[in-house]
């Protein structure tokens, strides 16, 4: 059974509904310990002080900011305590904003909102509130005694709270240097329509995408484990240079043409086969 995160209510005017907050989704990454590669003893860290090389126990640790270079402002949990954002359990409904008006960079991480029994009503309320107005509500949330900025917006029968960047922590692409906009040739263009359009689907399909890395990483580890000789790495293709962009469109295009539908057969098929896993 899924465990809830936060126990609280979402504040939409002078309506109360309670919630339980719950993960949206799961890190997926193998987890690798360092070893000593002569007897496999696992790597320990110390706490040492690089004033007097001596290990420092957690008792004597304080956070500290660098405000120059080599000096700093020391800071206790206590004085973190003045300053914590206040623990409301709430998510409070600050404004309501078509979605589309949302910069999807500033979306962070998604959370279920489950509704408590009495607030099933009031939750079901909002939520189709909000798909008839095609409307996202944007909320403050304090959540590990850290303040967010949210959206909280309807995905099938769920609400999803989707935690957000500050605007200040979104780096301007005025710092980077990319091409202006200009009149592109038309035959590159039309050429360029083509390939897209052989590429389209009329549906993401998220299942038809697997983590060949992951998957190729714990197949190793598991031949390791039972004692077989791994395959020899293979050798990377070598990358043709760009000679003349429409002879590349071309290419492209009738090798997208060639492998589109093998391509599309066994990803339905390799669906197919993990729902099945999933119901058994």
């Amino acid at each position: 059974m899924a465990h809830a995160i936060w126990t609280g209510a979402i504040n939409f005017g002078l309506v109360t509904i309670p919630v339980k907050l719950f993960t949206a989704v799961r890190a997926n990454d193998l987890a690798f310990n360092l070893l000593h590669r002569k007897d496999e003893g696992r790597i320990k860290y110390e706490r040492v002080c690089s004033v007097d090389g001596k290990s420092v126990p957690w008792d004597e640790i304080v956070k500290g900011y660098e405000y120059e270079k080599g000096q700093y402002v020391t800071l206790t949990d206590e004085d973190f305590k003045r300053v914590n954002p206040e623990a409301t359990q709430s998510v409070d409904i600050v404004e309501f904003v078509d979605l589309d008006q949302i910069n999807p960079m500033y979306f962070d991480k998604p959370y279920y909102l489950e509704p408590e029994k009495k607030g099933r009503h009031a939750y079901a309320l909002l939520r189709e509130s909000l798909n008839t107005a095609n409307k996202v509500a944007i909320a403050r949330v304090v959540i590990r005694s850290k303040e967010h900025i949210a959206a909280v917006k309807p995905i099938g029968d769920a609400l999803v709270l989707e935690l957000m960047h500050w605007a200040d922590e979104i780096v301007s692409p005025e710092t980077l240097d990319f091409p202006t906009a200009e009149k592109m040739p038309p035959a590159e263009m039309k050429m360029a329509k083509m390939l897209i359009d052989t590429m389209a689907v009329k549906k993401f399909e998220p299942e038809n995408f697997e983590n060949k890395y992951h998957d190729e990483v714990m197949a190793m580890i598991e031949a390791r484990a039972a004692g077989k000789e791994l395959p020899k790495a293979p050798k990377a293709a070598p990358r043709a240079k760009v000679v003349n962009l429409m002879d590349v469109l071309q290419q492209s295009l009738e090798q997208t043409k060639k492998h589109r539908a093998p391509a599309a057969a066994a990803a339905k098929k390799t669906t197919a086969a993990r729902r099945k896993r999933k119901a058994a």
